[in-house]
C-alpha cells in the first residue's frame, strides 16, 4: 500500500510539476496561469498535448521546440522531477495520513517560490496566498478527520510567532529581509508547527545556516557582492523541506529535551 501511494504521489507531483512550470514563468511577469493555453515563448506555436508530457516529451524533442527548434530551457525537466521526487517523499515520510495532502500543496508552493525568488528575487503574494490558504484548510481539514487540534493549535500559535519575528526584522532590516519573506513566514510555522515546535526551530535554524554557508561561498569565489541581495525564500523553504524529510533524524539526539 505504501510503495502504490509512494509512486502515486510521485507521478502527481511531475504533473503538478508540469503546472508549476507555468505558475513560475507567467506570474511575475503578471500573466493569467489559466489561458492562453502553453505556447512556444520563441514562435509561439501551440504546445501538443503530446508535447506536454512531463519530462518524457522535453527529452523526445531533445530540448528544442518541434516547430521552431529553439531550445526549450531545462528548468522545465527539473521542476517536474523536483516536485514529483519532493512528492513521492512526503508520501514516503508521512504514509498514509490525513496531513499528507497538506505537506504536497506546501512542497508544491516552495518549489513555485523557491524557483521565482532565485530568479528574480521576488515571493508574489499571487503564489504565497494560495499556499497559505491550501495548507491551513488542509490542515484544518486532518485536524477534523484525526482528532488532532492540538497539533493545529500549535500550528497557528507558530505561524504567528514566525509572522512577528519576521515582521519585526524587515522592520529593522528592509534590505536585508523583504516583505515577500514576512507573507510566507507565517505558512512554514503552520506547516513545521503542525509537526512540532522542535521542526520550526529546526527549519528556522536550517534556513539561516544553509543561506550563510552559500552566502560566504558565493562571496569568496565572486560570484555576487556583500551588498547583493540574496533568494532568502530559497533558503526558508530549502530549511523548511529539511526539517519536513529529515526532521525526526536530526531532532533525535534533542529528543529529551521535549521540544
Amino acid at each position: 500500500m505504501l510503495a502504490i501511494l509512494i509512486v502515486g504521489c510521485g507521478v502527481l507531483g511531475l504533473v503538478i510539476g508540469s503546472f508549476l512550470n507555468v505558475v513560475i514563468y507567467r506570474v511575475p511577469r503578471g500573466q493569467s496561469i489559466v489561458a492562453p493555453a502553453s505556447a512556444c515563448p520563441s514562435c509561439a506555436s501551440p504546445i501538443l498535448a503530446r508535447d506536454n508530457v512531463p519530462v518524457l516529451s522535453w527529452l523526445w524533442l531533445r530540448g528544442r521546440c518541434r516547430h521552431c527548434a529553439a531550445p526549450i530551457s531545462v528548468q522545465y525537466p527539473l521542476v517536474e522531477l523536483t516536485t514529483g521526487a519532493l512528492f513521492a517523499g512526503a508520501a514516503a515520510r508521512l504514509g498514509v495520513a490525513w496531513d499528507l495532502p497538506a505537506f504536497l500543496a506546501l512542497a508544491a508552493g516552495l518549489v513555485a517560490l523557491a524557483w521565482i525568488d532565485a530568479q528574480r528575487l521576488i515571493l508574489p503574494r499571487a503564489v504565497v496566498y494560495p499556499t497559505l490558504i491550501a495548507v491551513a484548510a488542509l490542515l484544518t481539514l486532518a485536524a477534523a478527520a484525526s482528532h488532532q487540534w492540538h497539533h493545529l493549535l500549535v500550528g497557528v500559535v507558530c505561524a504567528a510567532a514566525w509572522g512577528l519575528l519576521f515582521f519585526l526584522m524587515n522592520l529593522a532590516s528592509p534590505r536585508i529581509l523583504g516583505f515577500g519573506d514576512v507573507r510566507l513566514a507565517p505558512v512554514l510555522g503552520l506547516a513545521l508547527g503542525w509537526l512540532g515546535v522542535g521542526d520550526v526551530l529546526l527549519g528556522f535554524f536550517a534556513a539561516n545556516l544553509i543561506g550563510a554557508v552559500l552566502g560566504i561561498a558565493l562571496i569568496a569565489t565572486r560570484t555576487i557582492r556583500r551588498d547583493q541581495p540574496v533568494p532568502y525564500g530559497v533558503f526558508l523553504a530549502a530549511g523548511t523541506l529539511l526539517a519536513l524529510y529529515a526532521g525526526p533524524e536530526l531532532l533525535a539526539p534533542f529528543q529529551g529535551l521535549h521540544l
